[in-house]
């Protein structure tokens, strides 16, 4: 695709459909092994996906514990456990729709809570800390997957949007990975109640599609489908241009490769 036949009909369906479709496989799949991995779920044992989104922790998480666990995603985008409900299969998975902050469930429910990707969207983090902590029963654990620092191929990519659409527009992609420094979420957990707290910081290659599929891809999976779409087609075409000239940088082997940082946070 070129930015001159640039049309929004490529990416039929809602944001969250889109998400579901491209973001979900070659980005948050592979974290979100990582995570669940990192969280040794046993047989029987009850988890919260807190800010699920289309529910891929969820659904792993729902086949480490087996038909005698229980799984639990919650979010409060209506859209994305839309997605959620209509692409489990096989699974037996709870989907709530509600804040981090005020959680409609009951105290000491689950023995794991997962947030990945999450929480740095939260307006009150402390408050969400603390909600996880109310409903994971004694000697549960809490598991964290946070990305950042932004990677240099996404401050290309917020650098093109605030120049050619919309300055607002690189705030989302800087709230992203605003949420990583391990100290400060060593503090806001253990302020929240929680012992045993670990913090650690590791990264992950991924394969990408070429840049311009994946510039259109993530835009309109995200966000920033509307402000972009608000634009005049000189101004996607710019915003392409520079995006497709700066992201040649990171062709590898004919792939757009992505370097992220992670953050883990582990406690009790």
């Amino acid at each position: 695709m070129t930015a001159a036949t640039f049309d929004s009909s490529d990416y039929d369906g809602s944001g969250a459909e889109v998400y579901w479709r491209w973001f979900v496989p070659a980005i948050a799949v592979p974290l979100a092994r990582d995570l669940v991995g990192g969280a040794v779920l046993r047989s029987g044992e009850r988890v919260l996906d807190v800010a699920c989104g289309t529910g891929v922790v969820a659904k792993l998480a729902a086949a480490e514990v087996g038909a005698a666990g229980r799984v639990v995603g919650l979010d409060v985008n209506p859209g994305m456990l839309a997605v959620a409900r209509a692409t489990t299969e096989g699974a037996d998975i709870e989907w709530c729709e509600a804040s981090a902050e005020a959680m409609p469930l009951p105290d000491d429910a689950f023995d794991a809570v997962l947030c990945h990707m999450g929480l740095q969207f939260v307006p009150d983090r402390g408050q969400a800390l603390r909600e996880a902590r109310r409903v994971l029963a004694e000697g549960g654990r809490l598991l964290l997957g946070l990305p950042g620092p932004m990677p240099a191929m996404f401050a290309a990519l917020a650098d093109a949007l605030a120049r050619h659409v919309d300055p607002r527009c690189a705030r989302f992609v800087e709230v992203v990975f605003s949420l990583h420094d391990p100290d400060a979420l060593r503090d806001a957990v253990t302020q929240a109640g929680f012992e045993d707290v670990t913090v650690d910081r590791t990264g992950k290659r991924l394969r990408l599609p070429e840049p311009e599929t994946f510039l259109w891809q993530y835009v309109h999976g995200t966000p920033l489908r509307d402000v972009v779409a608000r634009a005049t087609d000189a101004q996607r075409t710019a915003l392409a241009r520079d995006v497709r000239e700066s992201w040649g940088a990171w062709m590898l082997d004919g792939a757009l490769t992505l370097d992220v940082g992670t953050t883990t946070v582990h406690a009790r």
